[in-house]
């Protein structure tokens, strides 16, 4: 019986430490949403990205342990690369094509 409460706290740890880590990542969002980047960098680009990265290490610990894709075969990654690319330049294509209107054409409610 001992070998099991050992196999049970090597099962449990993982999980506590990437809760531990989500716990940091939420204290780590809310400061930085009381923080002011606009003021010492002059954009509100910076407290997006700040966000953005703090929701993407999250988002990685969740996925990797908790989907248990830390242990997946080469072939889970290569399709989860491939999506990543794309979706990347999607975003991109949509990004600058933003101001690109057909010609002869109105905004409407954009005077």
């Amino acid at each position: 019986m001992a070998g099991d409460a050992k196999d049970f706290k090597t099962y449990v740890r993982p999980y506590l430490m990437v809760f531990g880590v989500l716990m940091l990542g939420t204290f780590l969002t809310v400061a930085a949403s009381w923080f002011d980047f606009d003021a010492h960098f002059g954009s509100h680009w910076v407290n997006m990205t700040v966000g953005l990265l703090i929701a993407v290490t999250k988002a990685s610990f969740v996925v990797l342990w908790f989907m248990h894709l830390i242990s997946e075969k080469q072939l889970i990654y290569l399709v989860l690369g491939f999506t990543c690319f794309f979706f990347v330049g999607l975003m991109g294509l949509t990004v600058w094509a933003m101001q690109d209107f057909p010609n002869f054409t109105t905004l409407v409610g954009l005077d």
